[in-house]
């Protein structure tokens, strides 16, 4: 995908939310440690070895800290791509709030929105119980940025297929 970019078409507003569930992403990352044994941090951080738990946990103390740095850098490389599109105004009424706005993503960049926006879906996906597709009720209002997070995944994911 050298030299290509890829565009993301949002509002304003959705850039604002985008924006604010990111920086909510990367406050947890900095904020819980290990051993607070957050179930979504340990989600982030799945086990290498599920049948030795003393490997799992040797592998784990060796390599989550440098996991979950890469995931913070990733997730201000996020922040800063969508820092222009993410000012909206104070007036709630205010059309510009849904005005469309495009973010063009070099490689790198892309690479790291498709990285954190699967990392905030697996907290989302933590924090409302979902670990198979059948915990997902559609008709459950709790599950609308998860499904939003969803949507721009799945945009980003065939953009950057589309580009290979």
């Amino acid at each position: 995908m050298t030299g290509r970019i890829v565009v993301v078409e949002i509002t304003r507003l959705e850039a604002a939310h985008l924006a604010g569930l990111v920086g909510q992403f990367a406050e947890l990352l900095r904020d819980s440690a290990p051993e607070q044994g957050d179930p979504a941090i340990a989600r982030l951080v799945p086990p290498a070895y599920r049948e030795d738990d003393s490997a799992a946990e040797e592998f784990r103390s060796l390599t989550q800290s440098d996991l979950l740095d890469r995931r913070s850098a990733d997730a201000g490389v996020v922040l800063a791509s969508l820092t222009d599109a993410a000012d909206i105004p104070d007036d709630p009424d205010d059309p510009a709030l849904f005005e469309q706005v495009e973010i063009r993503l070099d490689g790198d960049t892309a690479r790291a929105w498709l990285r954190t926006l699967a990392a905030v879906r697996l907290v989302l996906a933590t924090r409302l119980g979902v670990a198979e597709e059948d915990d997902h009720d559609q008709d459950d209002p709790r599950f609308g940025v998860y499904d939003w997070i969803g949507y721009r995944l799945d945009g980003l994911v065939g953009a950057l297929e589309r580009e290979d």
